[in-house]
């Protein structure tokens, strides 16, 4: 388990952070949060165990005020460390803002861009991930996932055609429900999936009975969505402080605590909460440093959520 580097301490780090965000000043090189990495099974490749999410909160073209927070967002996530970014044709205008924003801050190349494809046949698929490419302003793509298992048979055959050609670094399959979880195994049973994207948290435990165990024995990478359920969390702890044992795991608020339950099991990739707020992202960040709660110290954290 990895925490800051040990030249900046998680105060002083915090303090950077919250001069970047208020002040636009920049971290130190030498300072750089050395945010908790995750090896990606099938290749060994790195990636931050926090990323970003666009679902809403990047569908925003057409509002300036908005965008310009969503610019603000890209742009602290960036500085602070975060690679993973999210999104999907049914994401609205998500992929063009993202694409947009990216080349204005000039920070593609500090990405690792993941999309999905999420029609019916294979032409299709062709053109709404070549269009994803156009808005997204890439050449080829870090991750296509098949969005929801939507003609999943037909779009992996395309995508690993995509893989071979060099359009697509990694292919993957991805749902939101647990009814789905099922399906989601029986496609990376096979082990030649490389990533799966699903639902996880203290809320939506359910993930953890089989569906993350297949994914570590098929060495399949695990990115998290929903890890606050979609806000129905905060919901449930607003106005209650944090426990005394929370300070046991440096967690500083709801959201770090809520992302080290998921970040603690050893077969999670990444976790992309979504968010147009760069306080909100900067917070997130902060759950890929410091130390994990151990198993005892889970099973723990979900009596006491489940007890709220």
């Amino acid at each position: 388990m990895q925490g800051f580097d040990n030249r900046l301490s998680r105060r002083d780090w915090l303090k950077c952070a919250a001069g970047l965000l208020l002040g636009g000043t920049m971290l130190p090189s030498h300072a750089a949060p050395a945010l908790l990495q995750r090896r990606i099974p099938k290749t060994g490749e790195e990636i931050p165990a926090v990323g970003l999410g666009t679902w809403q909160a990047f569908d925003v073209a057409g509002n300036a005020r908005e965008l310009a927070q969503a610019r603000e967002t890209l742009k602290a996530f960036v500085e602070l460390g975060g690679r993973v970014v999210d999104s999907s044709p049914m994401y609205g205008s998500s992929e063009s803002v993202t694409g947009q924003l990216a080349a204005e801050l000039r920070v593609r190349s500090k990405l690792f861009v993941a999309t999905k494809v999420w029609t019916t046949g294979k032409q299709a698929g062709i053109r709404q991930m070549e269009d994803s490419m156009k808005k997204l302003r890439v050449e080829r793509l870090d991750l296509i996932q098949v969005h929801n298992l939507v003609d999943a048979p037909t779009q992996l055959a395309t995508l690993r055609e995509w893989k071979k050609a060099g359009r697509v670094r990694y292919v993957g399959v991805t749902h939101y429900s647990a009814g789905a979880h099922e399906d989601l195994e029986r496609f990376i049973r096979p082990g030649d999936i490389d990533f799966v994207q699903v639902n996880y948290s203290l809320a939506e435990p359910e993930a953890g009975h089989r569906l993350l165990r297949a994914a570590a024995e098929s060495r399949t990478a695990v990115i998290v969505n929903r890890p606050f359920a979609e806000g129905a969390m905060f919901d449930r702890v607003k106005g209650k402080p944090l426990p005394a044992w929370a300070i046991e795991i440096s967690v500083a608020s709801w959201a770090q605590l809520f992302l080290k339950w998921i970040l603690a099991h050893p077969a999670v990739t990444c976790a992309i909460p979504g968010t147009r707020n760069p306080k909100h992202v900067a917070d997130n960040l902060g759950a890929a440093s410091g130390p994990l709660p151990d198993e005892a110290m889970r099973e723990m954290m979900l009596d006491y959520f489940n007890s709220l």
